[in-house]
């Protein structure tokens, strides 16, 4: 009992801040310069592939800029992979099943990638969901331009997150960041985990194919949230935060953009486009701001994020989108935790000991005269 009350407490309890501002204000505005160059441009509808690859400005956040360089160019390696794969879907149309292929197998390549490279955030979940949202949409654009948007903004961003050097110019020759070398248990444990990917990933998506969802890439991003977590415990507490979190987020998601008196989108009919690109860089800086301390309350503001800038993308009714949000989150965390439960990371213990009842489901030997 005092186990799980030390994890119902953890569920909401808000870790030390840590110069969260600094970083999140980086991140702010390596979102903010290229989507609002966009907006003047008048095209907000390419809004989605700048912020894709501004996200590699949330990486390296607390290295020196020497190795914050290093770190955020391995990130954006994975950030502009899921963009580049997402915008060829897109392009050949190929959606459905060939979206859930895709991304499973994306998944797991990216697994191995993150891993090995120690990228923080921890996994290709910010990959796999630049994969999925850039092929759920139509490419209004030649994909090269969608991909010179990306890269752009990546380019930006690791500008942004190197301004430090002004101050001290200072650059330490050899210096790398720390990454152990890979011995044969490690190895297992890099191919299990990301084995762990491909299942989730992959079984989150065909039930959000099977079921008619207009979005299964978001059940399949949701279901790599819980494999990121260092321990079962927290596992399981990122899969409730991420489901707890987009519902709140949904509530903010609906005040913007409802077609209701009392929304942003009523009171501002005429100007919607501009005041969902100005949320999208409000939103994203309070999401790097507790990123690190509360993933819960990080994903309230992540969830209007992504939302608004598909809203940007390819406009649909928002009602629907926001309930097919809402189910496809709820179904793809708890794939994920179920998969993180079932098949451990070490990938050695068999399924009678993971289940606890290696005694119980032997049968009982007949005692010897």
């Amino acid at each position: 009992m005092e186990r799980i009350l030390l994890q119902v407490r953890a569920l909401h309890r808000l870790e030390p801040a840590s110069n969260d501002h600094l970083a999140a204000a980086r991140v702010a505005l390596s979102v903010a310069v290229p989507s609002l160059l966009l907006l003047a441009a008048g095209r907000p509808d390419l809004i989605i592939y700048a912020v894709f690859g501004a996200l590699t400005g949330m990486y390296g956040r607390s290295e020196p800029h020497q190795l914050r360089l290093r770190h955020q160019g391995q990130s954006a390696v994975v950030l502009l992979t899921g963009v580049a794969v997402g915008v060829f879907l897109s392009v050949n149309h190929l959606h459905s099943w060939w979206l859930v292929g895709v991304e499973a197998a994306l998944a797991g390549v990216g697994s191995v990638f993150a891993d090995r490279v120690r990228l923080k955030p921890n996994g290709p979940f910010f990959g796999i969901l630049a994969l999925g949202a850039c092929a759920s949409v139509p490419t209004v654009v030649p994909w090269q331009v969608a991909m010179l948007i990306a890269a752009g903004s990546a380019a930006f961003s690791m500008l942004v997150g190197f301004g430090g050097w002004i101050r001290r110019r200072s650059w330490q020759r050899g210096a790398v960041r720390a990454v152990p070398a890979v011995t044969p248990a490690g190895r297992r444990e890099l191919l299990v985990h990301a084995a762990r990917y491909i299942l989730a990933v992959g079984a989150a998506g065909t039930v959000g194919v099977l079921t008619g969802s207009g979005h299964p890439h978001w059940a399949m991003a949701a279901a790599a949230v819980p494999l990121a977590g260092a321990d079962l415990p927290s596992s399981v507490r990122r899969g409730v935060h991420r489901i707890v979190g987009t519902f709140l987020g949904l509530g903010v998601t609906a005040v913007v953009i409802l077609p209701v008196p009392w929304s942003l989108a009523g009171l501002f009919p005429g100007g919607q486009a501009v005041v969902l690109a100005l949320l999208v860089v409000l939103f994203q800086f309070t999401t790097e701001l507790f990123m690190t301390r509360h993933y819960g309350l990080a994903m309230v503001s992540f969830t209007p994020v992504i939302l608004l800038m598909s809203q940007l993308a390819d406009p649909i009714d928002p009602t629907v989108l926001i309930l097919e949000r809402g189910v496809e989150t709820l179904v793809g965390a708890l794939v994920g935790i179920a998969v993180v439960v079932a098949v451990r990371r070490a990938g050695t213990r068999t399924l009678a000991a993971l289940l606890g009842r290696t005694r119980i489901l032997r049968l009982p030997r007949r005692p010897r005269h």
